[in-house]
């Protein structure tokens, strides 16, 4: 049921943005050099790696890790790829990574390959088990901010919770993350704020 959701608003989500995918593509060639789209492993269901698709917003040569780690990830950011990443427009290629069926719209995020203390604790905890999503529980419960224990525990969260008013639930919170900007960090976090334990408290409303 969730994968034949998946085609049909992958499919239609793919033809909707089709003028803005071309426009921001355009966007990205003129304003620096390097290919349009980055691809990069990932870990996808069951810690198998899948090729992952974003639209390019960093400089050439700038280190393969997560832009959280980064000492000084402005410097590396491109003057289009600041706006793509506020926006989150940048993850529009994900759509064709949901069509391929690597990911889903709503399920963990996908942890980059070398992301090897996320990739454990989340086979520990049986989160592995699932689809990576375009957006997920812990996407709007500190994003960014989370240190990967308690990406951990919100995935976790979400897969001893997952159901359809759920996910319902986390796109619609989504689109309001992503119009905020809200929990987006480019480089490295001195403190953490967001307690995973509220995540546990908080009950799901229809």
């Amino acid at each position: 049921m969730k994968r034949c959701f998946d085609l049909l608003m992958s499919l239609i989500s793919i033809l909707l943005f089709s003028p803005i995918l071309l426009i921001i593509g355009i966007m990205i060639k003129i304003n620096s050099k390097g290919p349009i789209l980055f691809t990069q492993m990932r870990i996808g269901k069951n810690n198998e790696l899948y090729k992952f698709y974003k639209f390019r917003t960093m400089k050439i040569g700038t280190p393969n890790v997560a832009t959280d780690k980064l000492k000084s990830a402005q410097t590396y950011i491109t003057s289009v790829g600041k706006i793509l990443r506020k926006t989150s427009l940048d993850e529009l290629p994900q759509l064709f990574n949901i069509l391929k069926g690597d990911m889903t719209f709503v399920g963990p995020r996908p942890a980059l390959y070398n992301q090897y203390n996320l990739k454990e604790l989340r086979t520990k905890a049986g989160v592995h088990k699932l689809i990576p999503g375009l957006t997920g529980w812990a996407q709007i419960n500190g994003r960014d901010h989370n240190d990967d224990v308690q990406k951990t525990e919100l995935d976790k969260y979400y897969l001893e919770n997952k159901s359809f008013r759920l996910d319902v639930k986390i796109v619609i919170m989504t689109v309001f993350k992503v119009l905020k900007a809200d929990g987006i960090i480019e480089g490295k976090i001195k403190n953490t704020t967001i307690k995973v334990e509220e995540s546990k408290n908080k009950t799901i409303s229809g």
